[in-house]
């Protein structure tokens, strides 16, 4: 699979002949929904909380009397049935939302995006990237001059000043490789590659 090999004012240059195993698989949209499924499912951290009916600020003494109202029977007004009751079955922090994925599956997921990716025209390899000053201006800058606007950057390590200048663009993520996700990969339009991040890549997922 070839590569689209960009400059630095984000013109093709050439060609990057890059590994088939990780650009040319075929697509897989169940493969692609699990893994990114679980991704974010893995990212949950639980914490939601509910109160069941012993646990709600409610007397336990019986409303009204059992008969002769016209209403319904009610023992108590922490009944689930009750505006203001609790839960029937309450949501805990000790819920637990992982899934579980194959080392193989997640990197069939992750060459499946990058296949389609490079399918689409929307991956790009660069030499490198980098500003001489961790100053927004400077990087949003030269991602306008390279016509990139919502872009994933991806880098062989993480260049301080690069990361520094990137966090207050909101359409902009700078991560190295270990930390490139599918989510990230699906989520944003255009994703460049440094020709350092290519190899690790194909070393690391294929």
């Amino acid at each position: 699979m070839e590569l689209k090999l960009l400059n630095d004012q984000g013109q093709s240059a050439s060609t990057l002949q890059a590994s088939d195993v990780l650009f040319g698989r075929d697509y897989n949209e169940a493969l692609v929904h699990q893994v990114v499924t679980a991704y974010l499912a893995n990212a949950r951290s639980g914490n939601r909380a509910q109160k069941g009916r012993s646990e709600v600020a409610k007397s336990t003494r019986k409303p009204f009397r059992q008969k002769g109202t016209g209403n319904a029977r009610a023992g108590m007004a922490s009944s689930p049935l009750w505006r203001g009751g609790g839960k029937i079955f309450p949501n805990k922090p000790d819920e637990n939302f992982s899934q579980k994925v194959n080392r193989k599956m997640y990197r069939a997921g992750v060459a499946t995006i990058l296949s389609q990716l490079a399918r689409e025209g929307r991956i790009s390899v660069i030499e490198d990237l980098s500003v001489d000053a961790p100053k927004t201006r400077l990087l949003a800058q030269k991602l306008k001059g390279m016509g990139l606007d919502s872009v994933l950057v991806i880098t062989h390590e993480l260049d301080e000043n690069l990361f520094l200048s990137s966090r207050n663009l909101h359409n902009v993520l700078v991560l190295d490789v270990q930390e490139a996700d599918p989510v990230s990969l699906v989520r944003f339009p255009q994703v460049l590659v440094t020709k350092g991040a290519l190899a690790k890549m194909e070393e690391a997922w294929q």
